[in-house]
């Protein structure tokens, strides 16, 4: 349903938002420029800054998908100063970059841990780093594995209470069906629809950025 007499947001409403938000770092500065060309997947500024608030308060963060570790950036910066967070990727090039951009916005290295391998890989292992239990996870990784993913955090990773943040789930009007879908469209219709099916969550998805579904598990 949309605002009163239809109106939903609109650029200058956009531009005011960023406006008054405080200013990015040198080092986010650096990962946006960095991401460009060639272009490397990160999320968007407002999904951004939506994951450092919800970061508030939690301690232990587990990140499948981490590429040049903006979002890892923003989830830090939100949680408190003794919080961690364990982040999942298997391109060690990526992650050394994105350490020393953490470094450079103040981020002691004990704070965040990089599990160099396959998510999928690196849960069945039993990686003693993902162990958990988490009280937040954020996923952002291959499209067609986000169930498998959830399926993995849901298998004694997650506390009660914890919770799931999963990105590009309006995969740019794809899943809506207000653009032509791709290979990724049915599994991140089908992963939006089961999270917010399922009564162990209380789930929505947030129309900022892609798309960022939140969801509350109860355990």
């Amino acid at each position: 349903m949309k605002g009163d007499r239809g109106w939903i947001p609109g650029e200058a409403d956009l531009d005011w938002i960023e406006s008054i938000a405080p200013p990015l770092s040198k080092a986010q500065e650096a990962i946006e420029t960095a991401a460009r060309d060639p272009r490397v997947p990160i999320v968007d500024r407002d999904a951004g800054r939506a994951l450092s608030v919800l970061a508030g308060g939690r301690r232990r963060i587990v990140e499948v998908g981490t590429a040049f570790g903006y979002s890892t950036l923003w989830l830090a910066l939100g949680q408190p100063d003794d919080g961690t967070i364990v982040t999942i990727d298997p391109d060690r090039e990526r992650t050394d970059r994105a350490r020393a951009w953490w470094r450079e916005a103040g981020i002691p290295d004990e704070r965040i841990t990089v599990v160099s391998a396959k998510a999928l890989e690196a849960f069945e292992a039993g990686d003693p780093a993902l162990a958990g239990p988490f009280d937040l996870a954020f996923i952002d990784a291959l499209k067609p594995e986000y169930g498998d993913y959830l399926d993995r955090l849901l298998d004694g990773r997650l506390m009660a209470g914890a919770l799931v943040l999963a990105d590009n789930v309006l995969w740019s009007g794809r899943v809506s069906g207000s653009r032509p879908a791709d290979e990724n469209t049915a599994a991140l219709r089908s992963f939006s629809e089961g999270v917010l099916a399922d009564d162990r969550f209380t789930a929505t998805i947030l129309p900022v950025g892609d798309g960022l579904l939140a969801a509350t598990w109860h355990g």
